[in-house]
């Protein structure tokens, strides 16, 4: 039995140029045209991923919306499609990776925020991705602040470590997961 370990950037590389990441960035990149962005792309043991400018924005302005996961109201959020989002204060938004993942069946992923982000009181969930699974990554992220926080698309949004080991009895594919080949940012299934 082969013990679950980190991979480190060359072995990510060779996972996603077989496919596990697309687009995928083979380096950090902490400049672009406009200056400097918030890093993404390959790191020592892990990748970054950007945000695609495809944001729901959580709002009460329909007043006494309770969120319940079994059965959410989709009126909770307001889609904006921006370069930048603002999170309003002590509330959250739902995103979307630019990165279309497809995840080998002994490989788990997790996902954690950048500590940019952190710094500024911008939380990112914590977020599996299972062997078998593939799509956009639906992402999180909570303004712990009670100032508006901003947000901005086509940069770094969290960090991916990759584990490998043995494949599971059964994959997230396998048991075909409400999740699967999601595409765009999406809301909570049952």
């Amino acid at each position: 039995m082969r013990p679950m370990s980190i991979l480190p950037d060359w072995r990510i590389r060779e996972l996603a140029q077989s496919g596990m990441i697309d687009p995928f960035e083979d380096r950090l990149v902490r400049t672009a045209e406009n200056g400097h962005v918030i890093s993404y792309g390959l790191s020592s043991f892990g990748y970054d991923l950007r945000c695609a400018d495809e944001w729901k924005v959580f709002t009460n302005a329909h007043g006494n919306t309770i969120v319940d996961p079994k059965a959410f109201d989709e009126r909770a959020f307001i889609d904006i499609q921006a370069p930048e989002i603002i999170i309003p204060p002590n509330s959250f938004i739902l995103a979307r990776s630019v990165e279309y993942m497809r995840i080998p069946e002994n490989v788990m992923v997790v996902a954690l925020g950048k500590s940019t982000y952190a710094r500024v009181g911008i939380v990112a969930n914590v977020t599996p991705l299972e062997p078998g699974w593939e799509g956009h990554v639906t992402l999180e992220f909570s303004n712990t602040t009670p100032l508006p926080a901003k947000m901005y698309a086509f940069e770094g949004c969290v960090q991916l470590l990759f584990f490998e080991g043995e494949r599971p009895e059964v994959t997230y594919g396998d048991r075909q997961g409400k999740y699967q080949k999601q595409t765009g940012v999406t809301l909570p299934r049952l």
